[in-house]
C-alpha cells in the first residue's frame, strides 16, 4: 500500500464516521420533533378551552360595562335634575325666608322694647309721632 492509498483509506473512514454521526444526529432531531408535536398538540388541547372561557367572560365584562354605562348615564341625569331642583328651590325661598326673618327680627326688637318701656323713637325728647322736638 502506498502513501496514496493510505490516505484515501483514511479519509473514507472519516466520511463513514460523520456519515454515521450525522445519522445519529438526524435521529435525535426526530425523536425531538416528534416529542415536539406532542407537547404542542398538549398545549393546543389545554389552551383553547382556556381561549374560549377568555373570549366568554370578555364578552360579559362588555355587558356588564354597557350596563355600568347605562347607570352612570341615568346618575348623571339625576344629578342634574336635583342640581337644577335645588337652585331653583333656593331662588324661591330664599328672598321670602329673608324677609321673614328681617320681620322676625324687627318684631322682637319691637317687643323688647315694649316691653322694657323705653321709647321707641330712641330719645326723650322726641315727639309723640316721632318727628323733632316736643
Amino acid at each position: 500500500m502506498s502513501a496514496g492509498e493510505i490516505a484515501v483509506l483514511v479519509a473514507s473512514i472519516a466520511c463513514v464516521g460523520a456519515v454515521i454521526g450525522l445519522l445519529v444526529a438526524v435521529g435525535s432531531l426526530r425523536r425531538e420533533v416528534h416529542r415536539l408535536g406532542a407537547v404542542s398538540d398538549e398545549l393546543r388541547r389545554q389552551t383553547v378551552p382556556l381561549v374560549a372561557d377568555a373570549h366568554r367572560v370578555v364578552d360579559q365584562a362588555a355587558t356588564e360595562m354597557e350596563r355600568v354605562g347605562a347607570v352612570l348615564d341615568s346618575t348623571e341625569s339625576v344629578h342634574a335634575t336635583v342640581d337644577s331642583a335645588s337652585r331653583l328651590a333656593y331662588r324661591a325661598f330664599a328672598n321670602p325666608v329673608v324677609k321673614v326673618l328681617a320681620v322676625r327680627a324687627g318684631a322682637a326688637t319691637g317687643l323688647r322694647r315694649l316691653a322694657s318701656g323705653s321709647d321707641p323713637a330712641g330719645g326723650a325728647g322726641a315727639s309723640p309721632n316721632g318727628k323733632g322736638p316736643r
